[in-house]
């Protein structure tokens, strides 16, 4: 498949269309590639228009105008950008060429996914996805590439299969691991309200934007975190499960 492309949807490419940015020689097989997300000629012409119009109130004509040249349609440096998937993880090359180098065993991530509405009507989905290197670099990734519901899923799922084995093996040691205002352990989880035994848990899940954590026997969930809060939200969910399921054995 080497150098193939998917033409069904052209701000996603796969295997290897490009050549890898320097600096990801440590990343292993590229994977993935995606590309900006274009508006295309209808939104642009209406953002023009609206620039056009609006310039009898200059400062609200200019920014409309403003918006219309930031795109990748019209902006050559913004359609230069890159999100690539490695094997061993993430770069993304800006507008700029800069390259942003993320591995997947030694980075954080959150999440934040809003659907839109207007007048009660569904508008779109807005994905925010902010990773954290160790060194307190701090990257983040949106929908201004195309398929966020594709890649955005990708990057917590290989975050999760690098660091969960060595994770189970921590708390197997007695550790004690945090995830935003939770902390997991061998024995439970628990809050600022107190804690819970993994065989008290009935239920984890999720509901407009919030993590449920569900107690045996209790109709209302025991705690609600939000999701945006939650850094590495599969890799809890990943560890929750397995913990609840008879314990961090990792040949389980």
């Amino acid at each position: 498949m080497a150098g193939s492309t998917t033409q069904q949807d052209p701000g996603r490419t796969t295997a290897a269309p490009e050549a890898a940015p320097p600096g990801t020689e440590g990343l292993g097989q590229l994977r993935e590639t995606f590309l900006p997300k274009r508006f295309g000629t209808l939104r642009i012409t209406a953002l023009l228009l609206m620039g056009i119009v609006g310039l009898i109130v200059p400062p609200v004509g200019a920014y409309f105008i403003w918006l219309a040249l930031k795109t990748p349609d019209l902006s050559s440096k913004q359609a230069a950008r890159r999100l690539h998937l490695f094997e061993h993880g993430l770069a993304e090359v800006g507008k700029n060429g800069e390259v942003s180098v993320f591995r997947w065993d030694s980075t954080t991530a959150t999440q934040e996914i809003t659907e839109r509405y207007a007048n009660g009507l569904y508008v779109g989905t807005t994905y925010v996805y902010t990773l954290y290197r160790e060194d307190g670099t701090r990257l983040k990734v949106t929908d201004f590439y195309a398929q966020p519901e594709h890649w955005g899923p990708a990057v917590q799922q290989e975050i999760t299969r690098a660091q969960l084995p060595g994770l189970l093996t921590a708390l197997e040691q007695g550790r004690t691991l945090a995830y935003g205002s939770l902390t997991v352990s061998l024995g439970g989880v628990a809050t600022a309200k107190g804690s819970l035994t993994w065989s008290e848990i009935e239920k984890i899940d999720m509901a407009q934007g919030m993590l449920l954590l569900c107690k045996s026997g209790k109709k209302l969930p025991w705690a609600r975190v939000q999701i945006k809060k939650v850094p590495n939200l599969f890799l809890f969910l990943a560890l929750a499960d397995r913990l609840r399921h008879g314990g961090p054995r990792q040949d389980a």
